[in-house]
């Protein structure tokens, strides 16, 4: 396993988690992108993960954003358009991965760490835990995908309020409207956030995958029907797999079933 110096990577029970280590508030600057880009490969082709974690390392933010020293530093629209093309690799191959990531959000998560958040499968987030899109402020907009995976979480109204006023909202309005998908005290987000992972990864991979596409492709399709011809495709390779004959047989015999992920 590769040493990094702002990202921190344990695995244990087939779930990986993957920490953000860059103090004070884990911003991302383009090193932290980078090696967080290499670990997110290093986990999808270790074949001994099959769930992954990301989480904030210290007190203060899950992630703050994007580092506002290199924004600041930008002389041409080249150079913004190589770093907002660095996070969109990063966070579309979060938001592509055959596992499913999740996200412990235990602190502040605004900007580029909310925008990461959302490429993410699911979200939990700590009971004081603030979510916003700040950038308005900045006298600029997201930029890794906040305008588009935003509105498709909670609505174009909700999502053109946070985007337009840069206010950040409460752990408790963002499950309201969708954004997350549960909140529990701070310190209880990353134990919550390993037990989803440690749950999916005890199911057969192959099935995961097929469940994880037919709705991220299904959604895409422009009509139901279209939609439920991915569904039909992702259920018929199932039935070819072992995992699906070991899930029916220990059904039937009153059992655990032992996925094999074949």
């Amino acid at each position: 396993m590769a040493e990094y110096q702002n990202v921190r990577i344990a695995i244990e029970d087939r779930v990986a988690t993957l920490t953000i280590d860059h103090p004070p508030v884990n911003a991302f600057n383009r090193q932290t992108l980078q090696e967080l880009d290499a670990a997110l490969d290093e986990l999808l082709e270790n074949p001994e993960v099959k769930a992954i974690v990301i989480a904030g390392a210290g007190q203060y933010a899950f992630v703050a954003g994007a580092d506002i020293n290199e924004i600041a530093a930008i002389k041409s629209r080249e150079e913004a358009e190589e770093m907002l093309r660095l996070g969109h690799r990063v966070f579309g191959k979060i938001e592509r991965s055959p596992k499913p990531v999740i996200a412990a959000i235990h602190a502040a998560c605004l900007g580029g760490g909310l925008e990461m958040a959302m490429a993410c499968h699911f979200r939990i987030a700590g009971d004081r835990a603030r979510l916003g899109q700040p950038e308005i402020n900045l006298g600029i907009i997201p930029g890794w995908g906040g305008t588009q995976r935003l509105p498709r979480l909670v609505g174009k109204a909700k999502a053109l309020e946070m985007i337009l006023t840069g206010d950040p909202i409460t752990a408790q309005e963002a499950y309201r409207i969708g954004l997350v998908n549960k909140v529990v005290p701070g310190n209880a987000v990353l134990k919550t956030a390993r037990d989803l992972a440690r749950k999916i990864a005890s199911k057969g991979a192959i099935a995961v995958q097929a469940g994880m596409t037919a709705v991220s492709e299904g959604l895409e399709a422009p009509t139901l029907e279209e939609g439920l011809e991915v569904e039909l495709a992702q259920f018929l390779r199932l039935t070819e797999t072992e995992d699906m004959r070991e899930g029916v047989t220990a059904f039937l015999e009153k059992r655990q079933p032992k996925f094999q992920d074949r």
